[in-house]
């Protein structure tokens, strides 16, 4: 289950972690849940690049997957609706890892749980680079991941 206050795991007593965890908690809570992909200049680099097979990298091609979903208010602390489990930072990558809900493909009627990841490498104060699990999906279809 993701915790109450997910903007508290984006914090580290080591400067240059909480830096590299300030950025990614904007890229999850105001880019990636909000959708306010006008500000995504300020924490992805222009050459980004993306290890999500259906994501194209640089930040025209992200801007051009994401940015037409409808912004809404960025969440205060507790008002999350991604259900972040846990943050962790070391050098220059940051992994948020997320519990996620899915439909069960073999009973549309049921759901399970299971952990999705997303990783970050940050160069000078913005993500530079971003995997996840991610896999081909066909077009028409809900992307995979976010």
């Amino acid at each position: 289950t993701g915790v109450a206050d997910p903007e508290s795991l984006f914090t580290s007593a080591d400067p240059k972690l909480h830096a590299n965890k300030q950025v990614v908690l904007h890229i999850v809570r105001d880019l990636l849940e909000a959708n306010h992909w006008e500000l995504a200049d300020k924490y992805l680099t222009k050459e980004y690049i993306q290890h999500n097979p259906n994501v194209a990298s640089g930040l025209d091609p992200v801007l051009k997957f994401f940015g037409s979903r409808t912004p809404t208010p960025i969440p205060d602390r507790t008002s999350w609706k991604t259900k972040v489990v846990s943050v962790t930072a070391e050098g220059d990558l940051v992994v948020v890892a997320f519990a996620r809900e899915n439909r069960d493909p073999r009973d549309p009627d049921k759901t399970y749980t299971t952990t999705w990841f997303d990783m970050w490498r940050i160069k000078d104060g913005k993500a530079d680079e971003h995997w996840d699990p991610a896999t081909i999906v066909t077009p028409g279809t809900a992307p995979a991941g976010r």
